[in-house]
This record gives C-alpha cells, structure tokens and sequence, in this order.
C-alpha cells in the first residue's frame, strides 16, 4: 500500500503513523510543510526505524512543500490534525485517515475519552493514574494513556489487550477528523464508555472563526454513546447541553451541590472536598480535600474525573485515595525548581487568557507572605485578553515574552495602569528580570495565555526551555 504522510512533526503522530505502516510493508512518502534542519529529530528516529525493521525500507520525504501529485496518486493519506479539513491537498486524496483513527479501527479495549479548552491533560492524566494504580492491583489489567497529550495511541496498540483501559485526550482538531467515521461493521469508530467534557472556553477561534463551530467538534466526543456509556460535563450552558444531547447517562459536576434527582459531584466550599451522589442518592466523598495539584480549577478537573471512575465501576475509596497521591501533570502549575527561598512553576500549557488567570487564581494567594511574578504573553490567537488583564492584581510583577498576544496585552495594561517588563524575546531576559524583581518567599510563574509559535516550537517546547533557563539562571 502507498501511504502519504501529511505532517511529520515533532510531537509524534505523525512519526508514530510512519512506524505503524512501516511495520505493515506499506510504501511511505512523509511531506511536511517544514524542512529537514526543524524535522531532524523525527527524521532520525524514523530513519532508525527503516534500519531496525525486518525488511530494508525507505521513505520518501517531500519537506519545505507538498505536491497535489503526491495525495493524488496514493492509496492513503495521514493527516495531522493540525490541517485544516478544507486544505485543498486533502481534497485530491482518496482516503484519508489519522494516527488516532488507525488505533480505534484496532483497539477494542475498554475506552475513556477526554476532551475541553482547558484541564483535559490533567483529567485525563488523572483517571490513566488512577485506573493504573488500581487495575493492576485488582485485576491485572494494564492502562494507557495516549492522544493529544502527544503520546501517539499507535505506540501502545500491539501491546494492548481486550481488557486493558486506554485513556485518549482529544482535542477540537483530532475529533472533527473523527466525525460520522464508523468501523466497518458500521458501529461508530469513536464510542468511549466514559466521554469527559472540561471547561469549554474560547480557544483556536483563529482558525474556526466562531464558538459553535469550535464546539461543534467537542460535541464528537459522545455521539457514538449509547445508554450503556457515561457522559460527564460541567453545570453551565454548554455542559448542561451536552448532557442533555448525549444518549449516555449523564454525570455532572459542579461548584455548587447538584439539585436533587440530578448524578453528579460538587466541590464543598472554596478548599473542602469533592462529593458525588448518584442515582441511589448517597452522598460519597470522592476528591480530598487536600491535593498535591493546586487551585480549585484543578480539584473540578479532578472531580470530573472522578466521575467517570465512577460510571466505570471503580469504589469511591479507591478514586479518593489515588486522586489524592496524583502528582499532576508537566507544564500544567508544574512546581519544578526551587533556589534562594523562590519557587518556580511552569504552566506553559496555559495557551489562553482564561487559564493564566485560572493559574493566578491558584498561586496568588501565598499564605507565607510571598508574592507572586507572573510570566507571561505570547502569539495571538485571536482571544479575548480580559480575563488574564482582571487577574494580573493578584500578581505583584508582570514580565512579558515577545508576540503578537503581549502587543494586545500592553495596550490593554497600559490602558488600565497596570506596569510590567518587556516584552522580552528571549526566554532567559525574562527569567533575569523575574528573578530581579524576587525575593525569598516568592514564586515565579510561567503562565503565557497565548500560543507559543513564533519563539517557540510548540507549549511543550515552551514550557521545556523555561525550566532549562530558570535552572541555568535562578
């Protein structure tokens, strides 16, 4: 089979799509948009896989262009989700498929799919730690964790067995490539036994133009449940209109307790517990009240997963005490390095404005006296900036990093009084002035609410070169 990979990229669908067909004999060209010096690590280890495998094979590479010719004249194109559907190269393919729809045409292990603007990765982090600890203990099954959370599905699919749980963070992009898709039986490619909605906030409006086509794509996550899967979102306008669309059963979780005849959870307070009552009506604490992970956006996050630990059978005692040792998650309020009394965390995967103030929520409010700097900005993507500008107060200094979004962020700052540094274009200026405006007792956030491109290959890159500065510097 001649195969077209459409994106190689660095965070390895692409490259894990090109393993996969490698091993299955298929012919490989891989073209990408960027060229041969941005993709040499994945060239590299796809070039290993070409030696290590039982026959001599080659791939084709196509870099710095596409060429119509080359999606016309094969069997099948990969794409990575970050092309647009209506890409005029697609249009010349016959078929077209993705690393995450070859692994649910495979799999037919036990599936919980996450989705949201904001908080997926930590929920979905949290249930694979939860049903890892506890599935291997009672029944001996293994859990995986793969998806937009840049761990490609395929590099766990041989070893995966009927029973194992596999846990998938989806994003907008990667579930808008799933739509209507059925197996060949005709069953729906995509039916999670658990599918969880996060917070639904503005985000990649640069690219769908609006919130209804935005959401139109999370709606993907639960239309293939039936009334034997679980559906969980939150108590607002758009969670409460998942629920009510889904054909699952519906499990909500709130801020406030859930009204009677309604399966759900809330958060006791501003610092208590999370507790679920289900259709029988018990009241069970489910989320401690004392995490290792903090803010009370990330106790929701946590709460949501708890239900749908729930709805896959797993006892309350056992979600409680696991949720309670979950360390979080890398570039998400990450605490990651400590020198002269200053502690400094990497929220690199805050890529809006909502989730930097959500991060200024959680560390603004030391209770030892210390104060909080905050990092951020970045490229825009044609969001709303207000929410981070009404947090930035619980900030005692603003560093900004070079990009379109902080050129929106100064004019809105200066507009309102509000002072800062920069921007800066590069990383260790801003880790300089961060620390020249700290004393002991302080903590030093990277929190940008912007996209990263520009300076920065992706978030994760981002976040990787933040704590590789602060540790040089700090």
């Amino acid at each position: 089979m001649k195969v077209l990979i459409m994106g190689l990229g660095l965070h390895g669908g692409g490259l894990e799509s090109a393993r996969f067909l490698l091993k299955r004999g298929a012919e490989l060209t891989v073209t990408d948009l960027r060229d041969e010096q941005t993709l040499a690590p994945s060239i590299e280890q796809l070039e290993a896989a070409c030696k290590n495998g039982s026959r001599r094979a080659s791939v084709r590479y196509v870099l710095g262009k596409h060429e119509i010719d080359d999606f016309k004249n094969t069997d099948m194109v990969i794409k990575n989700p970050g092309v647009a559907p209506d890409s005029p190269f697609l249009q010349a393919a016959r078929r077209i498929e993705t690393d995450i729809s070859l692994f649910l045409d495979a799999s037919f292990a036990r599936l919980t799919a996450v989705t949201g603007s904001k908080g997926k990765s930590t929920t979905a982090s949290a249930l694979h730690w939860v049903l890892a600890h506890s599935g291997a203990k009672e029944t001996g099954s293994t859990a995986y964790l793969g998806g937009n959370i840049t761990v490609s599905p395929l590099t766990f699919l041989d070893d995966l067995r009927e029973d194992d749980d596999v846990v998938l963070e989806l994003s907008s992009w990667q579930l808008g490539d799933l739509r209507s898709r059925c197996r060949a039986d005709g069953s729906p490619l995509l039916k999670p036994k658990a599918a969880v909605l996060t917070a639904i906030m503005p985000d990649h409006l640069d690219r769908y133009g609006s919130m209804a086509a935005y959401v139109a794509d999370k709606r993907v996550i639960y239309q293939g449940q039936d009334s034997t899967d679980f559906t969980v979102a939150g108590d607002d306008e758009w969670g409460r209109g998942f629920l009510a669309e889904s054909k699952a059963v519906p499990l909500m979780y709130s801020r406030s307790p859930v009204p009677e005849g309604v399966a759900g959870g809330w958060i006791e307070g501003t610092d208590g517990p999370g507790y679920a009552r289900l259709n029988d009506g018990k009241l069970i604490e489910l989320v401690p009240a004392r995490l290792l992970v903090p803010g009370r956006h990330q106790k929701q996050n946590l709460l949501a997963a708890g239900l749908a630990l729930l709805g896959l059978g797993l006892s309350a005692e056992t979600i409680r005490k696991n949720l309670e040792t979950f360390p979080g998650v890398e570039h998400r309020l990450e605490l990651f390095h400590q020198a002269g009394g200053i502690t400094f965390y990497n929220d690199s995967a805050a890529t809006i404005p909502e989730a930097a103030a959500a991060a200024l929520e959680a560390l603004g409010g030391g209770t030892d006296g210390g104060h909080l700097i905050l990092v951020t900005g970045g490229t825009d993507k044609s969001l709303d900036f207000s929410p981070l500008v009404q947090a930035v107060g619980q900030a005692q200094d603003i560093i900004l990093l070079a990009g379109s979004g902080s050129e929106k962020l100064c004019a809105l700052f200066d507009n309102a009084g509000i002072t800062y540094h920069g921007p800066f274009d590069a990383l260790d200026k801003a880790v300089i002035a961060a620390r020249e405006s700290a004393v002991p007792g302080d903590r030093i956030a990277l929190s940008p609410g912007c996209a990263s491109f520009g300076m920065f290959l992706n978030e994760f890159d981002r976040g990787r070169k933040w704590k590789e500065a602060v540790r040089r510097l700090a």
